[in-house]
């Protein structure tokens, strides 16, 4: 009989929205740290497809180590130009042989970095702004035939844990929306070409007022001249601004690129959309965590989640897990301010028999806490029962990683 170790208490510190200060920042798909964490995760679930298609299971890999390198370039308003490529190196390692099977795991890799950099990144030349190289490892198949077993649960790779909270304060959701918004609404749908990929947004909640710190770097060919660029500033602002009760009712102070100097038309232009091209290195797990955000304010892992395989790495299927469940606590459960999921492993024990699996929940005034004990200790022992579940939404890309 499995042994769960579900340990559900009552959260007894101040829920963050009663916090007096808080602080959450997402980088956005552009930035090179995000660049990093895309081109490991899309390798992998490449990997993944070729090895379900070509073995009928997920062979053992980790494409965790990605590493970008900054080229160098030179903006100019109307378009300029990358004088030194970026240079990426696919790094990790990947089961290349099966029985008789063999895996072109390398291949894959380069077709799946260039297929995702055309797609986040469309005004990288490819041709000429970056290098790309693929150094991975064979990968142990020792493991591929009780992954495919049925019924067979593997076993945790690491000591290691994972954390998740729910539900998102409204800083985290406009600090989260606000990138997603700028690059899937004002770019893509509205045509605004002159936004590059490479948005940070900063959020900070003092009390009741919230400011948003917001860096992104225009693509020069679409801006003419500094008066092109301060208007662009200006529609940024203004979008956020209108953005932001959707989200919440607080005050929102809004700052795009707070480095500019215009006077002397020293401001943040890229050639490609990404500061990658120019001083800005990447590594894979440096940046987001696998719930898109970084909150100081909660407990999070360290763990990078991006490209770790989606079979027993600890590092990947635990945060993601402890997220799901958090939400769905928070979701199906009445009366709950803040809850977080920790879970921890134990080296060469199943994945489904976490040491502990922690749940500590913040309940609202007046609602009893032990009502809800049972209801959430069910729903963790639903989702360790079915880790499958987590490495089947990963490998079709149903969950996100950064």
């Amino acid at each position: 009989m499995s042994q769960r170790n579900i340990c559900v208490e009552q959260y007894l510190e101040t829920p963050i929205e009663k916090q007096q200060i808080e602080l959450v920042e997402r980088k956005g798909i552009g930035h090179p740290d995000s660049i990093a964490d895309g081109l490991a995760e899309a390798v992998s679930r490449a990997l993944c497809k070729e090895y379900i298609d070509k073995c009928g299971v997920i062979l053992h890999h980790n494409t965790d180590e990605t590493q970008i390198a900054a080229g160098h370039s030179i903006p100019k308003f109307g378009g300029g130009q990358v004088v030194h490529p970026i240079y990426i190196l696919l790094v990790g390692r990947a089961t290349k042989q099966f029985g008789d099977i063999d895996i072109a795991a390398d291949t894959i890799s380069l077709k799946t970095a260039r297929n995702y950099l055309k797609n986040t990144i469309p005004n990288l030349d490819l041709e000429s702004d970056v290098v790309l190289d693929c150094k991975l490892g064979r990968g142990s198949s020792d493991l591929s035939d009780v992954f495919g077993r049925d019924g067979y649960v593997p076993m945790a790779n690491d000591t290691s844990f994972g954390v998740g909270h729910a539900p998102f304060s409204e800083l985290e959701n406009i600090v989260y929306n606000t990138e997603r918004s700028l690059i899937e609404d004002l770019k893509k749908k509205k045509g605004l070409n002159a936004i590059g990929e490479d948005i940070k947004v900063m959020g900070l909640r003092n009390g009741e007022d919230i400011t948003l710190t917001i860096c992104c770097g225009m693509v020069d060919k679409y801006v003419d001249d500094i008066g092109a660029y301060v208007s662009y500033k200006e529609q940024l602002e203004d979008y956020v601004k209108d953005l932001a009760p959707k989200y919440t009712n607080r005050t929102v102070n809004v700052h795009i690129n707070t480095a500019d100097d215009i006077e002397n038309e020293s401001v943040f232009l890229t050639v490609t959309g990404t500061s990658a091209e120019m001083g800005d290195d990447g590594s894979v797990g440096r940046g987001n965590r696998s719930n898109g955000l970084i909150t100081p304010n909660r407990p999070m892992s360290m763990e990078a989640t991006s490209g770790k395989n989606p079979i027993n790495h600890i590092g990947k299927i635990y945060n993601l897990m402890s997220t799901q469940i958090a939400r769905q606590i928070a979701s199906e459960l009445d009366g709950i301010d803040d809850v977080y999921v920790k879970l921890l492993s134990q080296i060469g024990h199943p994945i489904d028999e976490p040491l502990v699996a922690s749940v500590q929940i913040s309940v609202k005034d007046g609602v009893k806490f032990d009502s809800m004990r049972k209801e959430a200790e069910g729903i963790v022992d639903e989702w360790l029962s079915s880790t499958k579940k987590i490495t089947d939404m990963v490998s079709k890309g149903e969950l996100d990683t950064f």
